[in-house]
């Protein structure tokens, strides 16, 4: 593996700051940017700390601001990590829609933007041989649980995207994938949850909130709801940079293993 350039977005917390600090241990040069500007200096002190400073640049990128958008498109960079986005959960039969368009403006349409301009500029500069492009699905880009459609079809329509892209892009030399993590337990499907709190309201809705609130419970005290993350970590430092590798990587194997079985039992699913 050759060292790289790599822009990940959503470094500020999680997947995407533990693996930028990885990767850039492991000789690849960081750019990571976070949402929020009150990440930045904090982080950049983290990276001081641990004397990281020569490897990993920290910057602000909201997704949001077409000025940031701007100037990321011209960073000079290698590999572009769609890891940015947020969730919305919730019947969908219920969930007011302009929650459902922000959800889609956030996971979709600006990574598109960004995605866009990026390949854009390495082929119109004849500099897209060996580039890479990896988008941060989930396990529910291929399935679809009950209260969390309307954050799991954004992740559907990166799959689409990354997908026709890998078709797309094979000529010039550019590589996709996605990473697709289980549940694991970072506070960021845990936050998701409180979000339907926010509008669920038990004089309006059909849904009741104590409803809604013990099948989030229930399923995050299992296993399979509070996973570790540091297994998921440990494959992203690997997986991103890598010059080779499948498209889809969905980790643990027990969650492919679930999916798999339920794509297949869904060519029999009775209404």
């Amino acid at each position: 593996m050759t060292q790289k350039t790599i822009l990940i977005t959503g470094a500020g917390s999680g997947f995407g700051k533990a693996a930028a600090l990885g990767m850039a241990r492991n000789g690849h040069d960081i750019i990571a940017t976070a949402h929020v500007s009150s990440q930045v200096t904090p982080l950049r002190e983290e990276v001081a700390a641990l004397g990281l400073q020569d490897r990993v640049r920290v910057a602000r990128l909201d997704l949001t601001d077409p000025y940031d958008i701007r100037q990321a498109i011209g960073w000079d960079i290698d590999v572009l990590w769609n890891n940015a986005g947020m969730g919305e959960a919730g019947p969908v039969w219920e969930i007011p829609v302009d929650l459902v368009r922000r959800n889609y403006e956030v996971n979709v349409f600006l990574p598109l933007t960004l995605t866009q301009g990026v390949v854009q500029r390495w082929v119109r500069e004849g500099r897209s041989q060996g580039k890479k492009v990896v988008f941060t699905s989930s396990m529910g880009g291929l399935f679809t649980p009950a209260n969390w459609g309307t954050y799991v079809s954004t992740k559907h329509a990166l799959e689409a995207f990354a997908e026709a892209m890998q078709q797309e892009l094979a000529a010039y030399g550019i590589k996709v994938q996605t990473i697709n993590p289980g549940a694991y337990y970072t506070g960021y499907n845990e936050t998701m949850a409180d979000n339907p709190f926010r509008w669920l309201d038990d004089a309006k809705n059909f849904t009741k909130r104590a409803d809604l609130r013990k099948g989030f419970d229930d399923f995050f005290a299992t296993p399979e709801g509070r996973m570790d993350p540091q297994e998921m970590i440990e494959r992203m430092i690997d997986i991103v940079p890598a010059d080779t590798g499948k498209f889809r990587n969905v980790v643990p194997k027990a969650i492919e293993d679930m999916l798999k079985d339920h794509q297949l039992k869904a060519w029999d699913n009775q209404i």
